[in-house]
């Protein structure tokens, strides 16, 4: 298990790009820098959803700026993770080369849910532990999640495709706010929510709490004019609209506690809490400090110290697909020893583990091209703890894992070949799904040059697992051809 002194979560959200540092003391975590940007990434969608070239700058800036923060710092003590802008962004892969360049680390693509997953983590760190359940609201630049938890364990997670970017750029043009703008913001926010399930609903929860950006301006201005101490309330949220609406637009609204960073994006967070309070029955939200960013932090340090929400979302899948987990065990075993001679950075065999757990999930759609179906169903899953991008590669390998390379064109350059290759033969070599009978076998690799050792008198009495190995050395001809197992060789 390796050991960090610190470790550091981006948050690169819709509206503000976050950069939060802790320090590890054991379980606990001790919040050191914390660094915050407007970068308004959301703004910069254009119609065709393409990031404009004036986002992409703002942004790049400041990466590069919160990479010298956390320069020199190991890859796996950082983790960047990228929200609703890119996810609904077309041009998204470009300006993530050009991110991780400025950062100087990878930089992940969540879901909505598994945003709301890392939302409720550090806010739940934030707060008083407590058993009663517990309605989470963030507020973000281009979505909106909803979390229904208890304790640190979130229950519900939805995301709703409204923010306080969106919102404002598409109902209050150029920042003009009358009567029937903000109605139709608030109205169109609440058929948004229609989309959230029964439980989150008044009578389901004790308590609702507010988090990030929004909610904390909301809290401020209802602390600093007077209209509670501190929390979100109904009355409150009423008064500023009135307010907003008299003064015309937010650089006109003179109201104590609103900061000019956050006056561009106010009417639209406004209508989109309005519309929550209204339909999901709110009367009071406190505010929370804890957001996405200490949630990215908290999950780190549970990867850091073997307790890997990706490991539980994993065995979670194997129980709900019906997995044969004595086999999957099998392969996995034989999978990752066989990987070890390549000397692939640790995540590698941990993605390879998964997959090798998981290469069967298919079997519950149909038999007939199973790893097709497992493939679809781990690209498309909602799979806590996993990026977009985890669950791509996951995909990739369990699709590989089965028929022709050829058409899945891989190539000799591909950095998941190895994975590819060990778990093809994993699964080859465990073909009788037995404990017994399996040889002593390695695969020695040097330079890219990849040897399977088989006893020759095992081969010799398991004819069809040789004919097998056959097949599998023909297929890697045009992938690796330096790929050769003792004993087989292709004929024709």
């Amino acid at each position: 298990m390796q050991e960090y002194a610190t470790l550091a979560a981006v948050d690169l959200g819709s509206n503000s790009f976050h950069l939060q540092v802790g320090r590890v003391e054991g379980e606990q975590l001790y919040y050191l820098d914390a660094l915050k940007e407007p970068v308004r990434l959301a703004g910069g969608l254009a119609a065709d959803k393409r990031l404009d070239a004036a986002s992409q700058r703002r942004a790049l800036a400041c990466l590069a700026r919160f990479g010298e923060r956390i320069r020199g710092m190991p890859p796996g003590a950082v983790r960047a993770v990228g929200t609703s802008a890119l996810r609904v962004a077309k041009n998204a892969a470009e300006f993530l080369e050009q991110a991780r360049s400025a950062l100087g680390f990878d930089i992940d693509i969540v879901a909505g849910r598994e945003e709301a997953r890392l939302i409720y983590l550090g806010v739940a760190h934030s707060l008083p532990l407590t058993a009663e359940p517990r309605l989470v609201v963030d507020i973000g630049g281009g979505s909106t999640e909803c979390i229904l938890g208890v304790g640190y364990e979130p229950r519900e997670r939805e995301s709703l495709r409204m923010g306080c970017v969106v919102w404002s750029t598409r109902f209050f043009h150029e920042g003009a706010i009358d009567k029937a703008g903000m109605r139709a913001a608030v109205t169109h926010a609440r058929i948004e929510a229609q989309a959230l399930d029964r439980s989150f609903r008044q009578g389901r929860w004790t308590e609702a709490v507010g988090s990030s950006g929004t909610a904390r301006a909301l809290g401020e201005i209802c602390l600093q004019n007077g209209l509670s101490d501190g929390a979100i309330t109904a009355e409150g949220l009423k008064w500023l609209r009135e307010r907003l609406v008299k003064a015309g637009s937010a650089e006109r609204l003179e109201v104590a506690g609103l900061k000019p960073d956050r006056r561009p994006v106010i009417a639209g967070g406004l209508a989109v809490m309005s519309a929550l309070f209204e339909e999901l029955g709110i009367a009071e939200m406190r505010v929370a400090q804890g957001a996405m960013r200490e949630g990215i932090l908290w999950d780190l340090l549970g990867r850091v110290h073997d307790h890997d929400m990706r490991d539980v979302t994993v065995n979670q899948f194997a129980r709900r697909y019906h997995i044969d987990t004595r086999q999957a065990r099998r392969v996995e075993r034989l999978a990752v020893k066989l990987l070890k001679p390549f000397d692939l950075p640790p995540e590698a065999a941990h993605v390879l583990a998964w997959a090798a757990r998981l290469h069967e999930i298919g079997i519950s759609i149909a038999h007939s091209g199973f790893h097709k179906h497992g493939a679809y169903i781990l690209e498309n899953a909602d799979m806590p703890g996993f990026s977009r991008q985890d669950q791509a590669r996951l995909a990739d390998l369990v699709r590989a894992s089965r028929g022709g390379l050829a058409k899945l064109a891989i190539a000799a350059d591909d950095p998941d070949w190895p994975l590819i290759l060990c778990l093809r033969l994993a699964l080859l070599l465990n073909q009788n799904r037995s404990d017994p009978g399996l040889p002593a076998s390695s695969l020695d690799c040097v330079d890219g040059a990849c040897r399977l050792r088989l006893p020759a008198d095992w081969l010799t009495g398991n004819p069809l697992t040789q004919a097998a190995l056959e097949g599998e050395l023909r297929e890697w001809r045009g992938v690796a051809s330096r790929v050769r197992f003792d004993g087989v060789a292709v004929r024709g």
